[in-house]
């Protein structure tokens, strides 16, 4: 049985039990000082203060008094692509906007171009090395989701590899079936034929394969409606795909409230969420996953964190890998932008990036805070305190990462 004892914390800081926090307690954390964890056969085995226990045969890793807190959880990534779209910026920096871009065959569009000619043993390797960075760099479980592909071969040829990372890459991934990401170009003049293949072809492909945990759907002016995103979810949920929605990104056409009606796990995005959405999603037990990093990519007003939290919604963050709107994959950055654009405490940013990410991607059971019984997934932090790493921007932190109870 394989062992790790960490030691010498100056300060542990993690959110505990095992589901989402919302309202005043996502800000309820538990901070122990003198702290060392011991992990066994990858699970956390326990968790004290002061004196550790004996070490023999057991590895020794030293915090250096620095602060320790569960891996990082990304719950929305597109993280399966081919090609980047390095060339859109300049049209960016002109101020055209996303769906003009979209409309004239970018955008999307343009990665799906891609995605369809790669193999799968090139997306493959490609994820893999953004999966070594995104360790690197404190996250240790993701969600990754298909919809680059937008036929059924190239959705299912991205799904097996993600299935495949996840065998073989020290990452826990968690897959979620998004072919609902646009419209493609064969079927723009035939939207309702689209949305049967997606219901009667890809969704049971999909299901029958066991490739996916989640169906999702851009519900967004131009891409799909509210209408059309309650047809694709609702058909998910027949066969076993817990709906998630990307939602209220761009203008708010009903996806939070449909979020909340559906029982959707998470709604996405959310720039633009009304009030109407934010009572619904509270009702509905859906968790708010946040992307901080793609309003400040895009120029564009960020989510209301703030209004959420005071009305009982949980809220979690992610980075929204992708190759146009956020090739960002470093959760430190969204810490900071948590903090500084959201107005969220650091207790609060902690728990959306941990337990409610985790929670948000059905793992809060697993990983998400250092309590005995889940995943021994930890990060050492070149830090005195968690006001620190909110406070520091554009470093590396994360000094040792430790996954299921490994050195990574």
């Amino acid at each position: 049985m394989s062992k790790l004892l960490l030691t010498n914390i100056g300060m542990l800081a993690t959110p505990t039990g095992g589901q989402a926090k919302g309202g005043s307690e996502q800000g309820n954390i538990q901070v122990l000082q003198d702290a060392w964890v011991l992990v066994e056969s990858g699970l956390i085995a326990q968790v004290g203060t002061g004196r550790p226990p004996a070490a023999q045969g057991t590895q020794v890793v030293d915090a250096g008094g620095g602060l320790v807190t569960p891996g990082l959880v990304d719950s929305h990534t597109h993280l399966i692509f081919g090609g980047w779209r390095q060339n859109e910026l300049g049209l960016k920096l002109h101020g055209v906007p996303y769906l003009d871009i979209l409309a004239q065959g970018g955008g999307i569009l343009s990665t799906v171009k891609s995605t369809r000619a790669a193999t799968e043993e090139e997306l493959t390797d490609k994820a893999a090395l953004a999966l070594d960075e995104m360790l690197r760099l404190g996250t240790t479980t993701c969600e990754a989701k298909s919809g680059y592909g937008l036929t059924l071969d190239s959705e299912l040829k991205q799904l097996r590899a993600i299935r495949a990372l996840n065998d073989r890459h020290p990452m826990d991934l968690v897959p979620t079936f998004l072919g609902a990401h646009a419209m493609p170009v064969e079927y723009r003049e035939n939207r309702a034929e689209f949305i049967r293949l997606l219901c009667e072809e890809m969704i049971p492909a999909v299901a029958e394969q066991g490739l996916a945990k989640y169906c999702d759907v851009f519900c967004e002016t131009g891409v799909f409606t509210a209408q059309e995103s309650w047809t694709i979810l609702e058909c998910g949920m027949r066969h076993g795909l817990i709906p998630k929605i990307h939602a209220d990104e761009i203008v708010p056409i009903g996806g939070s409230q449909l979020a909340g009606e559906i029982g959707a796990i998470s709604a996405e995005h959310l720039i633009v969420c009304p009030p109407e959405g934010i009572a619904s999603m509270a009702k509905g037990g859906t968790i708010a996953c946040l992307l901080p990093g793609t309003s400040f990519y895009l120029g564009a007003p960020f989510a209301p964190a703030r209004d959420m939290v005071e009305h009982g919604v949980p809220v979690a963050m992610a980075s929204d890998f992708n190759p146009g709107s956020c090739p960002c994959l470093n959760l430190q950055l969204v810490i900071n932008l948590g903090c500084l654009k959201y107005q969220l405490a650091p207790e609060e940013v902690l728990t959306a990036v941990t337990l409610n990410a985790a929670a948000a991607i059905g793992m809060a059971d697993q990983v998400g805070s250092v309590e005995p019984g889940k995943l021994g997934d930890l990060v050492v932090w070149d830090a005195p305190d968690l006001d620190y790493v909110c406070y520091r921007m554009g470093s590396n932190l994360a000094k040792t990462v430790i996954k299921r109870g490994s050195l990574v």
